[in-house]
């Protein structure tokens, strides 16, 4: 046979080119950073550059409040994606005075960015128990006020709030009858919700919520149009494939807290998915932590007023000589004193001695018939009655023996 057609002797094929070495956030780092593109891995400093791109992304279609209100949604919606790793899941309250504030917009780009977001205008318990496992979607609820807006509303949509407030926390099932055999079964509700209203949401749900005021956009303000099929379609599937392989290290990160008791519970979700970020993150969620924490408190408005009632009658008693008694009249009369409180404008006269009663009924301080100099008897405060609310609800600065720090009293700090 001539040699020209004879058959090539076949080769075997060469093997493939190995891949590069990879960085796992939080393992070190890779020879060579990788674009996070694809399904290619994240390197070690990517974190940050993602939750950057993130912010950025919500202040283009959303006019938030104030800087810190952008991290902490920037923060929540990150945090969404180590669910499994988490012990508290945190409420998102976006709220507003009126309509056309940018809440729904809002809850717009937080469900094209959160893991698994399952998202209704209104729905029942039934059908959130059902949808919440082991890995649980991200609850969205837009009109929250229809909801929870009238207290006839409430109260019958009861068995929701206990449904929300049971879910902050891991390990708060559900139980209910189900089956032919009526046996007992258990229905997880740990999941973080974000919910969107006019007005507020009960007091119990606000407690366990990051909470972000909107208003509406000033004349100049502007922002992009959103279209969910158009804008940040990748960003969710970026954040999962940075986030996921973390979740061992998220759950065993216990962060410093700026704050204590549940608000650390409800933002150290924010704070850890910071520190796995790195950069300044960490520094910007503590800060607006602390912000907006102290923002909330103040707003409290049914608790703050009870709590300035408190300090304001510790003033009074102080302003007399703290006398062991005081008449209820003469207490009315110095918390009336005051220009600046708001007992004058309290009701429709001013505090009386029954709004008194009824402020200082849930800290179980009550008026009684009290002997006074000369024997007459008269409707009045023992001073005693008071010291341990003070001590739990505004406990006085106390000064260090050399004079130059003060401490509050209370409980340790969150670690």
């Amino acid at each position: 046979m001539d040699e020209s057609t004879t058959s090539p002797t076949p080769t075997a094929p060469a093997s493939p080119l190995p891949w590069p070495p990879v960085a796992v956030p939080g393992q070190g780092d890779a020879t060579e950073p990788l674009s996070s593109v694809g399904d290619q891995p994240y390197s070690a400093n990517e974190g940050a550059a993602l939750l950057d791109e993130l912010r950025a992304a919500i202040a283009r279609y959303v006019i938030l409040p104030n800087g810190d209100a952008l991290t902490a949604v920037t923060l929540w919606v990150a945090a969404t994606h180590i669910q499994p790793a988490l012990q508290h899941a945190p409420r998102l309250a976006v709220l507003g005075p009126a309509k056309r504030c940018g809440k729904s917009r809002l809850l717009d780009v937080i469900t094209e960015t959160a893991h698994d977001p399952l998202i209704t205008v209104n729905t029942s318990p039934a059908v959130v128990f059902r949808a919440i496992g082991d890995d649980p979607p991200t609850l969205l609820v837009d009109e929250a006020d229809t909801i929870f807006g009238s207290v006839k509303a409430a109260e019958k949509n009861e068995e929701l709030r206990g449904l929300l407030n049971a879910g902050h926390q891991r390990n708060r099932p559900a139980l209910r009858i189900s089956g032919p055999e009526h046996k007992t079964r258990k229905f997880p509700t740990f999941a973080m919700a974000a919910l969107a209203g006019i007005g507020a949401l009960p007091d119990t749900v606000m407690d366990r919520a990051v909470v972000i005021r909107m208003q509406r956009r000033k004349d100049g303000e502007r922002v992009e149009q959103f279209r969910s099929r158009r804008d940040i379609p990748a960003l969710r599937d970026r954040l999962e494939a940075w986030l996921r392989p973390l979740l061992d290290t998220a759950e065993d990160l216990v962060p410093r807290m700026p704050v204590q008791d549940r608000a650390a519970d409800t933002w150290e979700p924010l704070v850890i998915v910071a520190e796995l970020a790195g950069g300044t993150w960490p520094e910007d969620a503590r800060a607006a932590c602390a912000a907006m924490c102290a923002a909330e408190a103040d707003k409290d408005d049914e608790s703050n007023l009870k709590t300035r009632l408190l300090q304001d009658i510790r003033r009074a008693f102080a302003r007399c000589g703290d006398p062991d008694i005081m008449r209820t009249r003469d207490l009315l009369e110095e918390l009336l004193k005051d220009q600046e409180a708001p007992w004058a404008e309290y009701g429709t006269t001013g505090l009386s001695p029954r709004h008194l009663g009824l402020l200082l009924k849930d800290f179980d301080i009550k008026a009684a018939t009290l002997r006074f100099e000369g024997g007459r008897q008269a409707k009045g405060f023992a001073r005693l009655r008071f010291t341990d609310a003070w001590a739990r609800y505004c406990p006085e600065e106390s000064t260090s023996e050399n004079g130059d720090e003060s401490t509050q009293t209370g409980p340790d700090p969150h670690p």
